[in-house]
């Protein structure tokens, strides 16, 4: 039988490179060896999105994103956490096992209250209960589906740390394994992608190149790519180029060789470097930009496939639910 990862997808907004590479490729790798679930962390993204609309869009879009890149909702579970109620009602019950103290060391938590201290606010303003007890809820999506390992990044680590104190704290209350004990799967080989100006790819830094853009737009987003001033005729370091970095995680090796050999060689100016480098991006990204177009120009049909999704879900969460309930004498 195989063992259960557990992958879940902020809806942040607009889907880039690095998120392709660094994260949404090697959580669909993980579909060969475990039993997959994906979900549409919806319930999360109202910490930061209080716009309707926006919301609703990008739901949407980042489900349509996850399904073009190569998400086959025959072969794992894909839903939206908003459509699983027993999410919310093992939220409530493990909130009777999370020590407050455990949340104040969240590092989201932390970090807001040092930027008010900074400011001079007071530590906790702005800061809603969603984003104090975000952890337990995290921890819902994750016991709720009896999850073996759940893919991070190295600092993210402290999710899955929690989830494991939280339900220890259950099982040790009853005395009986009521939940099962997640563990991290650190993607130490996830690629760090560099962005437009060689920091990594984020979109807080505005430094991003989408995944789902028209061909246009994708060109002269890879066009601004930040250049040092060396001129057509002097030898480049492919290494030391954010440009061939890119480059390299879209080219065959026969290919990368061949643009390395030009750096060295000179005579290759950067202009002609981004538009090698946007051959082969656009190359690979054009089957999937018309994919996700096609999802979303039927909205209906993506909703049935994150409803169909969910039908396969809700039974396992009810499961657990069940289990807790009657372990806690409220079955």
């Amino acid at each position: 039988m195989k063992k259960i990862s557990l992958t879940g997808i902020k809806p942040t907004g607009d889907l880039h490179i690095g998120n392709y590479f660094g994260a949404i490729n090697p959580a669909l790798e993980l579909a060969k060896e475990y039993d997959a679930r994906y979900f549409i962390a919806d319930y999360h993204g109202l910490n930061t999105m209080k716009d309707p609309v926006e919301l609703n869009s990008t739901i949407r879009q980042v489900a349509a994103g996850w399904l073009a890149a190569g998400l086959d909702p025959e072969k794992v579970i894909f839903y939206r956490q908003s459509s699983i109620p027993e999410v919310f009602e093992l939220t409530t019950m493990l909130m009777a096992f999370t020590a407050k103290g455990l949340m104040n060391r969240a590092h989201a938590y932390k970090a807001a209250v040092q930027e008010n201290t900074e400011k001079g606010n007071d530590p906790d303003a702005g800061i809603n209960m969603g984003l104090f007890t975000y952890p337990v809820l995290m921890a819902a999506d994750i016991i709720l589906f009896d999850t073996d390992i759940v893919p991070v990044g190295k600092d993210q680590v402290q999710h899955i740390e929690m989830a494991q104190d939280i339900a220890q704290a259950v099982n040790a209350n009853y005395n009986q394994p009521v939940l099962k004990i997640p563990q991290a799967g650190v993607q130490d080989n996830a690629a760090v992608v560099p962005g437009l100006d060689g920091r990594k790819m984020s979109k807080s830094y505005g430094n991003v190149i989408p995944l789902f853009v028209p061909e246009k737009t994708l060109h002269k987003t890879i066009m601004r790519i930040v250049t040092n001033s060396q001129a057509v005729e002097e030898p480049k370091d492919p290494d030391a180029s954010q440009i061939f970095l890119l480059y390299k995680l879209f080219a065959s090796a026969e290919e990368q060789a061949a643009l390395a050999a030009r750096y060295r060689g000179g005579g290759m100016g950067w202009g002609e470097a981004k538009e090698e480098l946007f051959r082969v991006v656009n190359r690979e990204l054009a089957p999937m930009r018309e994919k996700f177009n096609a999802i979303m120009a039927d909205i209906p049909a993506l909703d049935k496939i994150l409803e169909q999704g969910a039908a396969k879900a809700r039974p396992i969460a009810a499961a657990t639910v069940r289990r807790f309930r009657k372990a806690a004498g409220i079955d």
